[in-house]
């Protein structure tokens, strides 16, 4: 396999730069090359890309650092530099002839190691390498990734004909362990898999919306996570992309589909081309079906009127399906309920008509945009957020009851589909022991899901009976070669009583000698949100303080268990991970943490400390260590930890939790979330090769009032500059006073317990005061922090 370490984007356009970005992110060199400009800088088209991707938001780049790993240039002075590159990714303005005009000369300068790819959307990649010569076209081929790269996880991967079918594999594994995608095989059609069906479904959808007199905030309360799709749902979605963009793709896949049978349906409606002259194009222009906007000092989105094109206060219909609907259960319970309900409810009838045509569409397209349906589903469910994609869907609806409400709507259902069922085959997926099959419309039979080997499914486990222990918040699973592994899945993923009692276990079972090593992870969208609120507030309304001191002192006690456990711990973080869940991390060996982890100790912003040691193990790790003699000056150190607790800050990524000392140099960052567990179980058997646990002595610096004295008056510079409340202050001079260590006389090393004791009384005092109380309940009623 290539070992591809620098890579030249040519285009700095959104998707070049973006790109770009991502491969800096996964750690590779980055040339980001454009045409030269005129004048004196040539190089102001590149930098001009590359300036609107760092202020890009979402954020295209983990890190501000990560930057430093691009290289800038142009096509006329620095094309040289293509001699260095492994892979060459080009992402220039979609058209042909300027295509075919570059890769010419790229085949000159590319070395003949090196990866050649398009991120073209949609023009054919066996007309763009026309022309050039067989070791080129063997070594050819279309790498699509979806806007914004580093959040979307889909990449598809547009062999042609010539291109070399090894490559296609290394391409795809590279995708999925490098930069932590998930790789589709899609054939060289107009617009691949991805925007083929997602092009036929939004123009469709939004032309009957607007035929049969839905309202935008009616249909996006219908079109998201109600039936799988993200929050977006259908018109945010629209103004998020761009309806420039959705209506350039279908405009574009028009024309190239003569032959497709449905092609009147991806026609763009009239309305949409309106809105298009008037430059309402969603978040790029400010307003497209909503603009967002202040009144009364809150933020709200108001909703453009289709018929005067002026925008009016939201009006949040109430929907009765949707509470009903949401009442059955999981996605598959949902949808069934919906289409038994769609000849008498006409919400339950819309999404029957916008969701059946986008089902049998998929099923007439393959085997032309794809071989498998397992990489249609992919393509829906990476490129776009559904929960399950077109084929996995109508296998929760029944696929022979689906398919016979198709017939009688109308709707063409796919010849394979119907031998498929004739034949007395009823699913599209099935299960063979643990095994997972899909069914081949070109073999007639079922074949195997692709398997990925880095990946570890904690539920694939619970299955195959290895689970060790379970209660309703956490469980204990047996990932083989003697490593246990403490699932956290508890509502919200945040720490309750049973997380706790559950860690308690994991520690006894370390204690058994039975196990190498613990890896702590999770399944959930998140890895741990800290402790639960809701019960810290039921607690505190019912007068009972002393609970909440017990629960601190049991988590006090599991995580310094993690921490001085006898064989080794490995914290495999993702998504948020907060206050608590940041701690459990804080308290291992090591962490294993997926690039998107979102870590923060936060508890300032409910008006708390943090109290599981977390302000504990920020002093041991960004003070302590540093203090090598009685000459370094502590508060430079003492600064950097106080203000990422004082100011609740997350970090945006694992790199920027590095940043933040969240992380160790030693900890590592994975891109590829599936590969997290699999990733952590190798370091913590790694670890366990002659593990020592770490020494119980004064390893904690405490630097005592003067140091107190210079942090409070950073916080009243701040109230003066009227940065932070006065409750803010408050906060943030208990947080000096733990830090500090309290009511030392003066400098000192002092044993983590102390910080510990010091943490659990500022926690209480605080809690007992009324305004955290009021930013605890006001987090809880609005999801969002109380400034008070």
């Amino acid at each position: 396999m290539r070992h591809i370490r620098r890579v030249a984007v040519l285009g700095a356009g959104t998707m070049g730069a973006a790109i770009a970005a991502h491969c800096a992110n996964a750690g590779l060199e980055v040339d980001l090359l454009d045409i030269a400009a005129e004048g004196e800088d040539r190089n102001a088209v590149v930098k001009a890309g590359f300036e609107r991707m760092r202020k890009a938001r979402p954020a295209a780049l983990m890190s501000g650092r990560v930057a430093e790993r691009i290289r800038l240039g142009n096509f006329e002075d620095d094309l040289g530099r293509l001699s260095e590159a492994d892979w060459v990714v080009e992402a220039i303005v979609e058209r042909l002839e300027p295509k075919q005009k570059l890769w010419a000369r790229v085949e000159k300068l590319a070395p003949e190691r090196a990866v050649l790819s398009s991120n073209t959307s949609g023009i054919p990649l066996h007309k763009i390498a026309e022309g050039r010569s067989e070791g080129f076209r063997r070594r050819f081929l279309g790498t699509h990734f979806f806007n914004p790269p580093r959040y979307l996880k889909l990449l598809e991967i547009i062999p042609t004909r010539d291109t070399d079918p090894a490559l296609v594999e290394e391409v795809r594994t590279f995708g999925e362990r490098v930069l932590g995608k998930g790789g589709v095989i899609a054939k060289d059609t107009p617009n691949f898999i991805g925007n083929r069906l997602g092009s036929f479904s939004g123009m469709n959808s939004i032309r009957y919306f607007l035929e049969n007199g839905f309202g935008i905030e009616e249909v996006d309360a219908l079109t998201g996570p109600l039936i799988g799709r993200p929050r977006t749902a259908t018109f945010r979605l629209m103004d998020q992309v761009g309806l420039d963009i959705a209506v350039g793709v279908a405009e574009n896949l028009y024309e190239l589909v003569p032959e497709d049978e449905s092609r009147e349906q991806l026609k763009v409606p009239p309305l949409l081309k309106e809105m298009q002259e008037r430059g309402l194009l969603g978040i790029k222009t400010g307003g497209g079906f909503y603009r967002r906007t202040k009144r009364d000092g809150r933020t709200v989105f108001d909703v453009l009127n289709l018929e005067t094109f002026e925008y009016e206060p939201p009006e949040n219909p109430e929907v009765p399906l949707a509470e009903e609907a949401w009442k059955q259960g999981d996605l598959g319970a949902r949808l069934r309920f919906i289409m038994h309900k769609a000849d008498e409810d006409r919400h339950a009838r819309m999404l029957r008509d916008t969701i059946l045509p986008d089902l049998a569409y998929a099923s007439r397209r393959v085997p032309e945009i794809s071989d498998t349906l397992e990489d249609v589903d992919h393509a829906m469910e990476w490129g776009f957020g559904h929960e399950a994609g077109p084929f996995r869907t109508w296998d929760l609806l029944g696929v022979r009851e689906t398919a016979e409400r198709m017939r009688s709507l109308g709707i063409e259902v796919a010849g394979w589909v119907e031998e498929m069922l004739s034949s007395g085959n009823e699913s599209f997926y099935r299960k063979e022991g643990t095994k997972e099959l899909q069914y081949s419309p070109l073999s007639k039979r079922y074949e195997p899901v692709r398997e990925d080997p880095l990946k570890i499914s904690l539920d694939a486990l619970r299955e195959e009976g290895k689970e060790v222990a379970r209660n309703d918040s956490a469980s204990l699973l047996d990932l083989g070669d003697g490593v246990l592994c403490y699932e956290i899945h508890s509502r919200a993923s945040a720490i309750d009583q049973k997380v706790v009692e559950m860690g308690c276990r994991a520690l006894e079972e370390l204690e058994s000698g039975r196990w190498e090593a613990l890896v702590i992870a999770s399944e959930a969208r998140n890895f741990c949100v800290g402790a639960n609120l809701g019960e810290i507030a039921h607690a505190v309304k019912n007068g009972a303080l002393e609970e909440v001191g017990r629960s601190i002192d049991a988590l006090h006690g599991l995580l310094m268990g993690f921490r001085f456990a006898p064989k080794p711990v490995v914290a495999a973080p993702h998504g948020q991970t907060l206050g608590g869940g940041a701690e459990i991390c804080l308290h291992s060996d090591r962490v294993v943490a997926a690039g998107e982890t979102y870590m923060g100790l936060v508890e300032a912003g409910v008006g708390l400390i943090p109290a599981g040691g977390g302000t504990k193990e920020m002093v041991r790790r960004l003070v302590s260590r540093e203090i090598t003699s009685s000459s370094v000056p502590p508060l430079p150190y003492l600064q950097r930890a106080f203000e990422t607790m004082a100011t609740a800050k997350a970090s945006t990524s694992a790199l920027e939790a590095r940043e933040l000392g969240f992380l160790d140099e030693d900890d590592r960052v994975v891109m590829n979330a599936d590969h997290l567990v699999h990733a952590a179980k190798r370091e913590a058997l790694e670890l366990a090769d002659g593990y020592v646990p770490p020494v119980r002595e004064k390893s904690v610096y405490a630097a005592g009032p003067a140091a107190r004295a210079a942090l409070e008056l950073a916080v009243r510079t701040m109230q003066w500059g009227r940065y932070a409340t006065e409750y803010d202050g408050v906060i943030a001079s208990r947080l000096a006073w733990v830090m500090t260590g309290g009511d030392i006389t003066g400098p000192q090393w002092v044993t983590e317990e102390y910080i510990l004791s010091l943490e659990k009384e500022a926690f209480l005092d605080l809690l007992g005061n009324e305004k955290t109380q009021e930013r605890i309940a006001g987090l809880l009623k609005t999801g969002k922090p109380v400034r008070n």
